[in-house]
Formats: structure tokens, sequence, C-alpha cells
């Protein structure tokens, strides 16, 4: 066998091909000057152009615009950059102005499209018409209302064309043709392949909010990838309008109607949903929302929404509150695109988006089922109708006389059953006396006296429960209603926001307080305590003690409610709408007044006595649930005799 050598000549043959490689690299390495020319040159190539591969593997080019904002038209060589990358559609470069805005305007709205996209760029709610009358509307500061202005916003249609680039319209220039008929102004702006061949939007505004809006082409088949999927993509941050961030941006979010009238929106925190057959798409800003609606239902949509809001960040300095985005495939008919739509920027008011007959009143949270009801049928014609010819504040007093009017018989059920309780309360206490030891004969012997009197221990808690349905729908109907906006009262200059008597200095504020103290939400929280004294003093007179060890103390209990429940509404009032705190503190001095009244001249506890005799003489049928009730407690205390024995 052949032994293995070291051989010295192989060792230095790889020693002098290490030392050429080392000369060879320091020799041939560039320059500084020329490693910085050649990173320039790779940067542009990746800007205008980059090679990626579709689902079917076909690779194809997905170009960058370059940055038309500073696109020279003079500039041959600019020009022949833009038209390089954008292909087919390049058509339009040099002959559109990219910077050039075109206005469309009425009386309550003003748009501003421009070239570039042929998007809308500025979008604002100039007023509304009160009465026949316009007013102007304002943000908290006296600024005109933005919903887009200053890049917040953009849309366009991302696609393929058939030369495998994948552009963004809304880089792109766009042809614009403006035209007046009546009341009726028509913007046509088209992204032209050939004198006769483009991708138009179509803007006809009206004496309206609501804008008809057309996406549709022509010409454009074979030129646009039909085996590629055509978005559209429309994404707005959210501007702030009023004085409190916190409480706006709870009243901020995405609404949709998807699947043949269903409705939804996206919560308060990030979130994200794919709903199919979507109909419309809002982006709320509490009082004010932008909404794209469309005749044919989106197939699907991707809809996002991100909360930008830093909490870190002084109120003062907050500027936009969400990011909300879109993503919608559209359909091509035949290489073609004809989508007729509606775009809407205008108030978040019942009435007036009730009023388009599209199902848009949903984006106004006025509560599920019968909350949303009352709201609908009873609350929001009964405040329309007063602020007819009384201002808001006034309006909101009288409404709320008239609810705590109509609510009075049940005020008087549960006060009457209260001093009920009260009167056989002696009884019961000798009940409990007697029987302290068993507590099941305990329970048979008061629900007997109970029988006997005609009372019930709930008929007090009934006439409360039929009070929350009205009380919860007005909670909800406060901070949604369009009309208190910038509506003064008293020391309130906002019945929509929050009321100040006292601004902490800069910097400082309490957790869940605030950095200042409004006075509407601590009249309304004495109001209620002296509310609950009376109606808690009235039911812990009443209350049984715990009939065994080890049961909570309900009197003790009510006690606390008795401190709790005001210091809760001064603190969770105290950022809330001013108007809604009027409402309570209106509303509980008003029930107090109520019950007074039926205390010191309607109710006679002695009448009440006499009468609980009677019913106690009078033979008691009883119901099938009571025989039932009465037969299990009659079973229950045999077998608890048998066990004795």
């Amino acid at each position: 066998m052949e032994e293995n050598k070291f051989d010295y000549k192989q060792l230095l043959g790889f020693a002098l091909i290490a030392l050429i490689g080392v000369f060879w690299l320091n020799t041939m390495k560039p320059t500084p000057e020329e490693e910085a020319a050649a990173k320039k040159a790779a940067a542009e190539k990746n800007k205008t152009e980059q090679v990626t591969t579709d689902s079917t593997g076909i690779a194809k080019t997905n170009t960058a615009v370059p940055d038309t904002s500073t696109l020279n038209l003079n500039d041959s060589t600019q020009v022949a950059q833009y038209k390089s990358a954008t292909g087919a559609f390049g058509f339009n470069a040099g002959k559109v102005s990219m910077d050039q805005v075109t206005t469309i305007e009425n009386q309550l709205l003003s748009l501003k499209i421009s070239n570039k996209g042929g998007q809308i760029i500025e979008a604002r709610v100039k007023g509304q018409l009160i009465k026949d009358k316009f007013e102007e509307l304002k943000t908290y500061d006296s600024l005109p209302v933005y919903l887009i202005k200053d890049g917040n916003a953009s849309f366009g249609l991302s696609l393929t064309t058939a030369d495998n680039r994948v552009i963004n319209t809304k880089d792109l220039a766009f042809e614009p043709t403006y035209t007046e008929n009546g009341d009726t102004k028509t913007l046509s702006m088209k992204l032209k392949v050939a004198p006769n061949k483009y991708l138009e939007y179509l803007y006809e505004l009206k004496d309206d909010y609501m804008m008809d809006f057309t996406v549709r082409s022509q010409g454009l088949n074979g030129v646009i990838n039909a085996s590629q999927p055509v978005n559209m993509e429309w994404k707005l941050k959210s501007f702030r309008h009023a004085k409190s961030v916190t409480y706006e941006n709870r009243y901020t979010d995405v609404h949709y109607e998807y699947e043949d009238g269903k409705d939804s929106y996206l919560g308060q925190t990030d979130d994200e949903e794919n709903p199919k057959g979507v109909t419309w798409i809002g982006y709320k800003q509490h009082f004010f929302t932008s909404i794209l609606l469309s005749d044919t239902p989106f197939r699907r949509a991707n809809l996002t929404s991100q909360n930008i809001v830093d909490s870190e960040m002084p109120e003062k300095d907050v500027e936009f509150l969400k990011n909300f985005s879109s993503t919608i495939p559209l359909e091509l008919k035949g290489g073609e695109l004809n989508y007729t739509m509606d775009m809407y920027h205008g108030p978040t008011d019942y009435e007036t988006l009730s009023a388009y007959d599209r199902n848009l009143d949903e984006i106004v949270p006025l509560g599920w089922g019968i909350f949303g009801w009352i709201n609908r049928y009873f609350l929001i014609p009964l405040f329309g109708f007063l602020s007819m010819f009384l201002p808001a504040g006034i309006a909101i007093v009288v409404m709320t006389i008239m609810v705590r009017l109509l609510l009075s018989p049940i005020t008087y059920k549960s006060y009457l059953s209260q001093a009920k309780m009260k009167v056989i309360r002696p009884e019961i206490n000798e009940i409990n006396t007697k029987y302290k030891d068993d507590a099941m004969k305990k329970q048979q012997e008061t629900m007997k006296l109970y029988g006997k009197a005609g009372v019930s221990p709930m008929a007090g808690c009934i006439p409360a429960l039929l009070q929350i349905p009205v009380f919860y729908a007005l909670f909800m109907f406060f901070p949604s209603a369009f009309e208190l906006r910038q509506k003064s009262f008293l020391w309130a200059d906002d019945l929509s926001s929050y009321d100040t008597i006292y601004k902490f200095p800069e910097g400082f504020s309490i957790p869940l307080y605030g950095d200042h103290i409004s006075l509407f939400p601590i009249l309304a929280s004495i109001a209620i305590f002296f509310y609950m004294r009376m109606t808690t003093g009235q039911q812990m007179s009443s209350m049984q003690q715990p009939s065994q060890e080890g049961m909570p103390d309900m009197s003790k209990m009510m006690k606390y409610m008795m401190y709790f429940s005001p210091l809760l509404m001064l603190f969770f009032f105290n950022n809330y709408a001013s108007g809604l705190s009027l409402y309570y503190f209106v509303s509980n001095l008003i029930t107090i007044g109520i019950m007074l009244v039926i205390k010191k001249y309607i109710i006679d506890e002695d009448k009440i006595h006499a009468q609980i005799e009677i019913n106690k003489k009078k033979p008691k049928k009883q119901n099938r649930f009571q025989k039932k009730m009465q037969a299990m407690m009659e079973q229950a205390e045999a077998q608890k005799k048998a066990k004795g024995k």
C-alpha cells in the first residue's frame, strides 16, 4: 500500500495561490468614490424597477413612479423616465400638470381634486342647513372642519399592466374636464393610455353632502392584465375636531354594511375585518364621516383600524386619532371596469344620514334593540321638535321634564311598594325573631305574610327595571346628538363636550378624572346622592337582615352604593358631554320633587296599613306557581323533620 507523505511542494503551491488572491483583492478593490457611485446606481434601479413573481410563477415588473411632486414637465429626461416607469399609462406625461387642482363645491361641501391620482386631496365640510338657514361649522378651536387635508388621505387603484408592470394610479397624471349644468358640478378625471382609451373617475356634486362617483374604463381590455387583481385602496388618517381627545376617539371608528343589509364596525383598539358583499364603508370621526358606497356590492374587503393616539402626548399636541384603510378587489368585466358609487363627506347626523335610505343611520351609535328604537322613534323626534323653537340647553331641560313626567307613574308604583314594605316591617321582624333558628320556616311565614297583605317585594324592583331602557337610550343619545355640537348653555360652551370651570396647571392631571373640573357632573352627583339617600333610606327601612350567617347584609351594601354611585358619576362624567350631565342633574332634581309630592300628598301610610289589614282577612287564591312553591317548601320542611328524628 502506498504511504501518504507530507508534500511540501503542495503546501508551497497553496501559499502562492493565497498570496496572489490577497494581492488581486487589494489591487482590484474599487475606490470609495466608485463604491458610492455603484450604490447610487443600484438604488435608482430598485426605485424604478423590481422583478417579482406572481401566483402563476410569471415574472412581472413592479414599478415605482418617480417623485411626481417634483416632476418637471419641461424636462424631457424626467418625462421620459416617468413614461418608462408607467408604460402605457404614461400617455398624459408632458401634457397634464401634476400640481393642478380643481375645486368642486356647493354651499355645504368643498372638495379639491388633484391631477395627481385624480383623487380628493382636500374635503371641507362648510356648514349645514338648520331651519333653512345656513350655519357654518367649525372645530373646537374655531378652525374650518377638514376631513381630508395635507396628505392625510389617499385613494387609488393598484393594478398590473399587460407588460407585467404593477402601478398605483394615485401617483399618475389624470386629465381634468370640469363642467356645470345648473346645480350639478361634474369633474371628469381621465388617466389615458391613448386619446380614446382611459381610466376615468367621474365626480358629480349637487347641493348635497353626497356625491356621485364612478370608476370606469374604456379601451383598457388588453392594457390591464386581467389575470391579476385590481385593488382599490382607500386610506385616511382621522383628524381631531373636538376638545376632548379621549371622548372623540371613543366614537371614532370604521362602520360597514355587508351581506344584504347587515351592519358592523371595527373595535376601538387595533382591529381588522374581511367582510363579504360590502355595500358601504364609513370612516367615522365622531361628528363627521367619510363614506364610500357602491351600487354593486364589493365581493370582499379588507378593513383595518389602527389607534394612533399617544396617551403620553399632551392633548393640545394631538392632531390625529386613528388610521383607517380599506383594500377592495374590483372585478373586470370584459377586461373593463365599471363601478357606480357614491361618496359622502358630512356630519354624523341621524336625520341627515337616514334621509338617504341606505342604512347609513347605523353609523350613529343609538344602541341596539329597544334602546335604538326609543332613540329613533321617541327621543330624536322629541328633541328635534323642541329644538325648533328652543335653545339646545332649554330643550334638554324641557325634554327631561317631559320624560320624568311620563315615567312618574312608574316612580309612584315603586315608591308605593316601598311604603307597603315599610308598613309590614314590624310583622316581618316578629317572624325573623320567632323563627331565627329555622330559616325554612321563616321563609314560609314571610311568604304567607306577603300573600295575605297583598305585598310583593319585587313590586319595587320591576318599575325600576322598566326605566332602564329609557335611561340607557338617553345615555346613547346625548353623545351622538349632532344638534348639541357647539351649542352653549350657561357656563358650558359646547353641550356635546365637557364644560370647564377650572383647568389644572399644564402637565397636571388626576387619573380617571382629567385635567379639568366640570361643574355639571358635580351638580349631577350631588343630585343623585340626595335621590339615593331618599330611595335607599326607604328601601333599607323595609330590608330584611341577613337570614343566616354568611349571607350579605343588603342594607349595608345599599348604604355603600349611596356614596359610591355619585362618586362614580363624578369621575366618569367629567370628560363626557355636558348635555348628558345636565340631563342627569335636572332628571334627579325632578325625581326628588316628584317623590316628595308623592310622600307628602299622595301616599298615606295609615290608609295603606288599613288596606293591608283588609287584604289579610280576604281569602287568597293561589295560582299554579304559588301552589307549586308552597308544596316544595312543605316537602322540604317534612324532609328536614324526618332527618331530625
